[in-house]
């Protein structure tokens, strides 16, 4: 079941990528053809075997987590700049990239690194599920690597929610609306992840439906922004529907 969640979560970004190439050729907003191709590179290295095969060739010591980890980074970091630009949240913008949210981002990404470097990340495993078994000590420093790995697509995801919110009660077109309620319930999915240390490890396979649930509800949102675009000759801003009226 979890297999196939992440195959077909997969599929999707690869086909939502791939239907942005014909304008990325074109020199038309090429930025959001990087960013499915991000998202679709961060889920193939969330899958098992193409997780343990990039890192093998890697050196095998679970560098291609790290990677990831940074892929997710700058994923989220140009989904809420797209976002908060798109929707006309200034304040949001201002807290992704001002001095706050660089601040968060530098913290996190030290943060991940450092402990990284502490751990025996010999052996590769997707989720670095080998690494954190070790022994009581990986098992720690594992727990505080994921900690570090949600805090700043969390961090994101909470600035992005209320802008979210915004949309879905305005006049928007309903294509856009629901472009952001789709956006707000990842939003909100990202921050649950917050809370995983508080699962019981019987039902740990709720993670990969949060998870999931993010990344389709991302990248579906993202999708249906590109497709109001085209339909509403880009006109889909609250400064443009208010000009408009």
């Amino acid at each position: 079941m979890i297999e196939i969640l992440q195959w077909s979560t997969l599929a999707v970004c690869v086909l939502v990528a791939a239907a942005r190439v014909p304008s990325a050729l074109r020199r038309e907003n090429r930025s959001l053809f990087y960013l499915f191709a991000l998202i679709a590179l961060a889920i193939l290295l969330s899958i098992e075997a193409p997780y343990v095969a990039i890192d093998s060739a890697l050196g095998g010591v679970n560098a291609a987590n790290l990677i990831l980890r940074f892929v997710i980074f700058a994923a989220i970091f140009f989904v809420g700049i797209r976002i908060t630009k798109g929707f006309d949240a200034p304040d949001g913008y201002r807290l992704i990239t001002g001095p706050v949210g660089m601040a968060a981002l530098g913290l996190v990404s030290v943060t991940v690194v450092a402990v990284f470097l502490m751990m025996d990340t010999a052996g590769s495993s997707a989720g670095m599920a080998a690494v954190a078994g070790k022994d009581g000590r990986n098992a720690v420093l594992a727990e505080y690597y994921g900690a570090a790995g949600r805090a700043y697509p969390a961090y994101v995801s909470l600035v992005l929610l209320p802008t979210m919110c915004r949309a879905c009660r305005s006049s928007l077109p309903a294509l856009v609306r629901l472009a952001a309620l789709l956006l707000a319930i990842g939003s909100v999915a990202v921050g649950l992840t917050l809370l995983f240390p508080l699962i019981p490890r019987e039902i740990g396979s709720v993670q990969f439906v949060v998870n999931y649930t993010a990344v389709l509800c991302f990248v579906v949102g993202l999708a249906l922004i590109w497709v109001a675009r085209v339909r509403y000759g880009g006109k889909v801003s609250p400064r443009q529907t208010s000009t408009e009226k």
